[in-house]
């Protein structure tokens, strides 16, 4: 089992900036991909960015290109994203999530272990 604690989310303004972070624990693999996704109130779960274990390979969805970056410490089986100029439309919860093929896709089925969650909130 793999274990995924998410962190770094809060309430910020519009404009603004967050950056958060997971750590991956338990039978980790040596190659990985690891990515973030949301979810709004009543939406379904979205992608966001994923990177592979290497930080070669970064995928983006198209509504975050330009403002967020996903980066990997493989050292440290730790993902970030920093996100910047942020909008009230990222209000969501973020979920991280842990994929034992090194180049997972967008989807959700792609991925085997999910954090919990952690809130990020834009005000206008």
């Amino acid at each position: 089992q793999v274990q995924l604690v998410e962190s770094g989310g809060g309430l910020v303004q519009a404009g603004g900036s967050l950056r958060l972070s997971c750590v991956a624990s338990g039978r980790t693999f040596s190659r990985f991909t690891m990515g973030w996704f949301r979810q709004a109130p009543g939406k379904e779960r979205d992608f966001v960015a994923a990177i592979s274990w290497s930080g070669v390979y970064t995928y983006y969805a198209d509504s975050v290109k330009g403002r967020f970056t996903i980066s990997v410490n493989n050292a440290k089986n730790t993902v970030y994203l920093q996100m910047n100029s942020l909008k009230r439309e990222d209000t969501a919860v973020y979920y991280c999530a842990y994929s034992s093929g090194i180049r997972a896709g967008q989807g959700t089925s792609s991925y085997d272990y999910w954090g919990q969650g952690t809130q990020v909130t834009v005000s206008s």
